[in-house]
């Protein structure tokens, strides 16, 4: 398994419990989540090319969270 830091092995093992949400459109949400790391103009630019890189990367993949 990826080495995630602790913050997001945490929100794994409350998802895994059932102790927080599951999203069922992950791809989605984590490009909502990266767009809004992008546009927040209060975090470093190296921090903010690297959330745009990954959302536009996920964007013009393959992935379909429709069905």
């Amino acid at each position: 398994m990826y080495p995630y830091c602790d913050k997001t092995k945490n929100i794994i093992n409350m998802i895994g419990s059932g102790d927080a949400a599951y999203v069922p459109k992950a791809i989605t949400c984590a490009i909502k989540a990266l767009d809004a790391i992008a546009a927040n103009e209060q975090l470093d630019n190296t921090t903010r090319e690297d959330a745009a890189f990954a959302a536009a990367n996920l964007v013009l993949s393959d992935y379909n969270d429709n069905d």
